[in-house]
């Protein structure tokens, strides 16, 4: 089937990717081990290989496809806006990281959990001025 692949599924995609970003993150991070952790690590490898192969195809066609002028200014808009969310939460953890509320543990894991954060935001976002053709 053929479907038109829109900047929504694009965007909305982003969100896979951060997902696998946390859990990698976790599997480097951690510092202690049970029997379970293999099959979870195993798990995540497989499917990162097959969304990478599928999303491969998928932005294939989209970049085949023609773009929605309204819908790319969105997004810009909608990044522009997520930059400064971005920077504000870097911004917040370097300085609990400085005054000693956050150790270097905990930060790692508030900027990786922030990236998830941001990028459903982004989508919620970009989903509602592009429903709203703002």
């Amino acid at each position: 089937m053929k479907t038109k692949v829109t900047l929504k599924e694009m965007v909305g995609t982003k969100i896979i990717y951060a997902v696998l970003l946390v859990f990698y993150y976790w599997m480097w991070a951690r510092r202690d081990w049970h029997d379970y952790y293999e099959t979870v690590q195993n798990v995540v490898v497989v499917f990162t290989i097959v969304f990478f192969v599928l999303q491969a195809g998928r932005i294939r066609r989209f970049s085949k496809e023609e773009k929605d002028e309204l819908a790319v200014r969105n997004l810009r808009r909608t990044d522009a806006i997520g930059l400064k969310i971005m920077v504000l939460a870097a911004a917040v953890t370097a300085f609990g990281c400085g005054i000693g509320a956050l150790s270097a543990g905990v930060a790692g894991y508030v900027l990786v959990g922030m990236i998830l954060v941001l990028s459903v935001l982004r989508t919620i976002i970009f989903w509602v001025m592009d429903s709203k053709g703002v």
